[in-house]
């Protein structure tokens, strides 16, 4: 078995900023309902961008980052719930559009967990010694999918992209656990195009919009942060104390305070970007991962966490060392 750490972090977001104030021109809430409640005071939000746009260049980033050239590209996973097409797979739009010529490609759907989710699929590749690198990319444009007259969600979802380069080296990738729970699917739902062909009786014409239950989709949120935390710290020899960060799933601030205090750590120890970028989905943990690394916020050896959740329901955790310098 291979060890796989991370080589290079990158991201791209749309040009266009949107605040709490633009929203509240054309729907009914303000900069300060919104900030209390969720932490956000502006997101990006994509004018021309698509899926594969931001995902492009959040690998390009990536790869400059890790020296990479794409002809060593062996493996790219697309994490996303918007793509352009619903085939071809954004990943193999990707693999086209960067060059990636020798490289497997493919999308994964878990929603704001899919990150994790891709983390975990390439490094069993990698570990395995099947492929020696691998590009790892979350990529939305929830916009595409949000109702602007519903300031229950349309305040929440941003668009985004985040990638990382995964390849055989240290062992900067410790732990790792990811789960599902079906039973809250009808929580956190966006339909997909019904049926309705020359043999169906009754025409329908479900809105794929976001819909959310929010309290639930919190309860949740709040007790899988610490489960996931605790479970992918299992067995590896540290605790809690050793973490240096934890970079959870960027979706409101009022779940991080919550999940800090049942932890009984300071908030502070939890990295969150959620006011400059809102929700990206699964976007949302390699853009803040990529911000961490370029401002030098962890060094050589740190411990980090990364953790996540969203609609599935999906949940998971990667226990990493950081490993670049």
């Amino acid at each position: 078995m291979y060890n796989v750490e991370i080589a290079g972090t990158g991201s791209f977001v749309p040009v266009c900023k949107v605040s709490n104030d633009d929203i509240s021109k054309f729907v009914e809430t303000s900069d300060q309902w919104i900030s209390e409640r969720t932490g956000i005071k502006e997101r990006r939000i994509a004018i021309e961008e698509n899926t594969t746009d931001l995902a492009v260049g959040s690998a390009l980033d990536a790869l400059n980052d890790a020296g990479i050239t794409p002809e060593e590209v062996e493996l790219i996973i697309v994490a996303t719930t918007t793509p352009d097409y619903f085939f071809p797979s954004t990943a193999c739009l990707v693999q086209e559009r960067i060059g990636a010529c020798k490289a497997t490609s493919f999308d994964i759907s878990a929603a704001c967990t899919g990150f994790i989710y891709g983390l975990t699929i390439a490094r069993q590749f990698i570990k395995t010694g099947m492929y020696k690198t691998a590009l790892v990319i979350g990529s939305e444009v929830l916009s595409k999918v949000t109702d602007w007259q519903d300031r229950n969600t349309c305040v929440l979802f941003a668009d985004g992209a985040g990638a990382v380069v995964l390849k055989r080296g240290e062992e900067g990738i410790v732990a790792e656990m990811i789960g599902s729970d079906g039973n809250g699917a009808e929580n956190l739902q966006c339909p997909a195009i019904p049926i309705n062909n020359r043999f169906t009786q009754t025409i329908k014409t479900t809105p794929s919009y976001i819909n959310m239950n929010g309290r639930e989709i919190y309860k949740f949120a709040v007790k899988v942060i610490p489960d996931c935390i605790h479970k992918v710290l299992e067995n590896t020899g540290y605790t809690l104390e050793d973490i240096k960060t934890i970079i959870p799933h960027q979706a409101n601030v009022r779940i991080v305070d919550a999940a800090a205090k049942k932890l009984g750590i300071d908030k502070g120890r939890f990295f969150v970007n959620l006011h400059r970028y809102g929700n990206t989905s699964g976007a949302s943990i390699p853009i803040a991962l990529d911000e961490m690394s370029k401002q030098k916020l962890i060094s050589k050896g740190d411990l980090i966490i990364l953790v996540g959740f969203g609609a599935g329901l999906t949940y998971g955790a990667q226990l990493i060392r950081w490993t670049k310098d």
